[in-house]
């Protein structure tokens, strides 16, 4: 059944959430035909999705700062105010 696909070690937790959202979370749910769960674990896997393109975009800039750029002047200044 399950070939090709990897095995995901599941956990659950416990929400506290206002009655009023959980009621609308779930009338989205029904709209979208997934289960709360899913829909809560699709957005928190695009907010950790986000976070770790942010992260590496970030490193990457760093990096390129920390290096620093040619301007062609061989590092000297050839002009003065």
């Amino acid at each position: 059944m399950n070939k090709g696909k990897q095995k995901i070690e599941m956990q659950n937790i416990t929400l506290f959430l206002p009655k009023d959202l959980l009621q609308k979370i779930k009338h989205i749910a029904i709209a979208r035909q997934t289960s709360v769960s899913s829909l809560l674990t699709e957005t928190l896997e695009e907010i950790v999705k986000k976070e770790n393109s942010y992260e590496k975009a970030k490193s990457r800039h760093i990096s390129i700062l920390e290096k620093g750029f040619n301007l062609g002047t061989e590092g000297e200044l050839t002009w003065s105010r």
